[in-house]
């Protein structure tokens, strides 16, 4: 069962603007494995009290700068500061954050209450305050009843719900996730991406997320970055990543998108002609283009199929063939040929249905597509 994010709980209040902390300010940061550089010089700025995410494919380096920032490596160049105070060479326990792994790493032999309080026995809190913050943390992760349950009595979204609690029972400034959610099943890892994110906020702590999966970067984020080979190519929303993604690496990266050579004709403030083929549409200009020759990057839901006439409010991107038509539940899959061009649309299923070898007109909207350089051609 999805809880609402709304559910406030006993002693855990929603963040505002006069009680958030945790802002991460990462500067030049930089990592090498002999020689080769794991983390070029980062620059990195989250938020006090947002919930960030760092996706990339594998080795992109999201992995090795949350363990940077969690003081698990020591970078080879760089600073990095919580609120404002320099912790680049700060132990990890003395650095107030909290560390959620993709394993659980709970002690199989201690309860849920007794593993979650294991990190303020550490520090030596009083017992009353220890069995206070236990009770707090039990309600917030929603595992009331489960208390004296031991580590292999509980499924694996439960057991992620005891990392979380002891991760969190100790207030940190910040909240460090390294895939988290990896090893359940997709049903399993969307009802607990939900409940990550409501106990982030209701916790009142900034949070730092790693993972691959595009979706739940989408779904948690109030802002992410995308990595590659080192570096951190964009950052924004996830709406303004994947609507207007800076290169071609990041239009492909993230979801599904059909790709067209063009070439810019003319430019008009936030608006550039281009010249795809035997047609010429309007596209929103892309400040990191510095060349005419551009890739015209049009997402599968936003290709309306059309006939000779083209409608108000619509432009024709290209001509093309039905090569393929699969249904999918909630949408149809087209794909198309379009002059040697694979491509695909996806169409309401209540939408009329083309059939292969169906000649038809590729439409978009001007709004609706985004320009990235093309890829320098490879020299001979």
């Amino acid at each position: 069962m999805t809880i609402s994010t709304a559910r406030r709980t006993n002693g855990a209040n929603p963040t505002t603007a006069g009680d958030r902390r945790g802002e991460v300010v990462v500067t030049d940061i930089g990592l090498d494995y002999n020689g080769v550089p794991a983390l070029a010089d980062t620059e990195l700025h989250v938020h006090a009290g947002e919930f960030f995410t760092l996706l990339g494919p594998s080795g992109s380096g999201k992995t090795t700068l949350l363990r940077i920032i969690a003081g698990l490596l020591e970078p080879a160049r760089g600073t990095l500061h919580i609120d404002g105070k320099d912790v680049t060479r700060t132990p990890t326990q003395k650095r107030d954050i909290g560390f959620v792994f993709q394993n659980y790493a709970l002690f199989p032999h201690l309860t849920v209450a007794e593993n979650i309080e294991y990190g303020l026995k550490v520090r030596k809190l009083p017992a009353a305050k220890r069995a206070a913050r236990v009770a707090e943390m039990v309600e917030l992760v929603a595992l009331g009843g489960f208390a004296d349950r031991y580590p292999s009595q509980l499924s694996g979204g439960q057991q992620q719900r005891v990392a979380l609690g002891r991760a969190l029972a100790q207030g940190p400034r910040v909240l460090l996730l390294d895939e988290p959610l990896g090893a359940l099943d997709r049903g399993l890892r969307e009802e607990l991406g939900a409940e990550v994110r409501r106990i982030q906020q209701e916790s009142n702590t900034t949070a730092v997320y790693v993972t691959h999966d595009q979706e739940e970067a989408f779904i948690l984020s109030d802002r992410m970055g995308v990595m590659r080979d080192g570096r951190i190519c964009q950052l924004g929303t996830p709406e303004q990543l994947y609507r207007d993604p800076k290169d071609l690496f990041v239009a492909k990266f993230l979801g599904k998108t059909n790709l067209f050579p063009g070439r810019i004709t003319q430019l008009d403030g936030a608006t550039a002609a281009v010249r795809v083929g035997d047609h010429e549409l309007h596209a929103r200009a892309n400040p990191a283009i510095t060349g005419d020759d551009v890739v015209v990057s049009v997402r599968p839901e936003q290709l309306i199929l059309g006939g000779a006439e083209v409608p108000a409010g619509l432009q024709r991107l290209s001509d093309a063939v039905v090569t393929e038509v699969r249904f999918l539940g909630q949408r149809r899959s087209i794909r198309l040929d379009a002059s040697g061009i694979s491509c695909t649309a996806d169409l309401d299923p209540a939408a009329s249905v083309p059939a292969v070898g169906d000649r038809v007109s590729l439409l978009v909207r001007a709004r609706e597509v985004a320009l990235v350089a093309a890829e320098p051609a490879a020299s001979a």
